[in-house]
């Protein structure tokens, strides 16, 4: 899988988790939502994001 694959994965992931989260434990787990939304927002225009630093690092392709 490439990159981009897995950071949709992994988005997607911590997304869900952390909303079933907020029902069982508590609502501030939505603040994590937001910020994943926030770094996915900012980088659509910066073509930018942490996390696909940290999966080159681990080897994964980029195509």
């Amino acid at each position: 899988m490439t990159v981009n694959r897995y950071l949709r994965l992994i988005a997607g992931l911590f997304i869900m988790l952390s909303v079933v989260l907020s029902q069982v434990h508590s609502p501030a787990w939505l603040y994590f939502t937001a910020f994943i939304g926030l770094n996915l927002f900012q980088s659509c225009f910066s073509n930018w994001c942490p996390m696909m630093t940290i999966l080159r690092k681990l080897g994964v392709a980029d195509r």
